[in-house]
């Protein structure tokens, strides 16, 4: 499997593994799995693995590396680094996307971008990397946790690793299979300073409106109100 293209500036690679069927399992989604006549050769067992080693690692990192932070900050820290999606996004890095093996029928319900089969895989690849590493701990946390520093410094920046629109985009082609439609429905103002109203829209239904002196700015905030409404922020 060729290590694919890293994406938004990181340098993430899929590690070396020396047993390969560990990595074929961890990509191999029970849908295909059962299309091939080998039920139970899918990747579950690796993510139920690969969630506990995260859990520990994402705390204990958290836990060395923020000192003063008290428990519950800590435990709203771990649960944001290892939540579908942020563990979808990481998949995503890594070009997961392009190597799961789907069944037929989810394949054709966008399988691919669902941020629930992305998130699964992420995790049964570090199931997998563990055991391929015969439980070499050490190695697992230094393969991961300059993931856990990316991720929480993108959170310092303009541009946060996960946007209120991909976000939303995320939720609608898992719950929907379709991407949101923005659109501007009003705009008022001298040119020097605009307004602009915008909704966002999934096969014709709007689930969210937004105001800003920019449309960029409106999208967002319609986009804030979607995830707002479904309970998602």
């Amino acid at each position: 499997m060729s290590r694919p293209e890293s994406r938004h500036g990181a340098s993430f690679q899929l590690p070396e593994f020396e047993q390969a069927h560990l990595l074929t399992t961890a990509v191999t989604h029970k849908s295909y799995a059962k299309e091939q006549g080998q039920p139970g050769a899918d990747n579950e067992r690796l993510e139920f693995l690969g969630d506990a080693i995260l859990t520990f690692l994402c705390g204990e990192f958290l836990y060395r590396d923020y000192p003063q932070a008290d428990e519950g900050e800590l435990t709203q820290l771990r649960a944001s680094l290892v939540d579908k999606t942020q563990l979808s996004v990481f998949a995503l890095q890594l070009g997961l996307n392009h190597y799961l093996r789907l069944g037929k029928g989810v394949e054709n319900s966008q399988g691919r971008s669902n941020p629930r089969l992305l998130s699964s895989a992420f995790e049964a690849v570090i199931g997998a990397y563990f055991l391929d590493l015969d439980g070499d701990v050490d190695a697992v946390r230094h393969y991961l946790e300059p993931f856990f520093v990316w991720a929480l410094k993108q959170r310092q920046t303009d541009e946060p690793l996960v946007n209120v629109k991909s976000q939303f985009q995320s939720w609608a082609l898992a719950e929907i299979g379709e991407v949101p439609d923005y659109v501007i429905t009003a705009e008022s103002g001298p040119d020097h300073a605009k307004q602009f109203v915008a909704e966002v829209r999934v096969q014709g239904k709007t689930y969210g409106r937004g105001q800003g002196p920019k449309k960029q700015e409106a999208e967002k905030q319609a986009a804030r109100s979607a995830l707002e409404g479904l309970g998602l922020l």
